[in-house]
């Protein structure tokens, strides 16, 4: 599993925020005992003119039974890789799973405010918008047919 760093001065990027989102939204979904087979989240920013901002999160994917997952929200807070604070709802198969403020831990670090990278500096320019997607290959034991059975 691949892991990211924030190093941008003056915010967590887009990338980050989703990246983190993902990883909470899934550990806290299966904790639920829901298995997330794929859970992709993209995240862009409201308003780049404030120092302060919230990133809008939207998280769509598939439980191994086939069903649908959402996970949309707001970000106001983050510990890159390990936290996210805001107003955050997943729904799975059209049952609300959880609304929460946060997600995942961020009990060794205080979240930051969540700001776009280059906020405040004159004539920065936006970024873009991210997706992740974390893919699980999930093995069979074997038992599952194949070539020479």
């Amino acid at each position: 599993m691949a892991a990211l760093v924030a190093c941008e001065p003056g915010g967590l990027s887009t990338m980050s925020v989703a990246y983190t989102t993902d990883q909470a939204a899934t550990a806290e979904i299966q904790r639920r005992d829901v298995h997330v087979r794929w859970l992709t989240c993209t995240a862009q920013y409201k308003d780049r003119e404030k120092t302060e901002s919230i990133a809008s999160v939207d998280c769509k994917g598939e439980t191994s039974d086939g069903r649908d997952i959402t996970v949309q929200g707001q970000v106001t807070r983050a510990v890159d890789g390990s936290c996210v604070r805001g107003d955050l709802t997943a729904t799975v198969g059209r049952k609300q799973l959880f609304r929460v403020s946060g997600l995942g831990d961020c009990g060794s670090a205080t979240p930051s405010p969540v700001k776009p990278s280059g906020s405040g500096r004159p004539g920065a320019r936006p970024t873009v918008t991210v997706t992740v997607t974390v893919t699980e290959t999930v093995r069979g034991n074997g038992a599952g047919g194949g070539a020479g059975k």
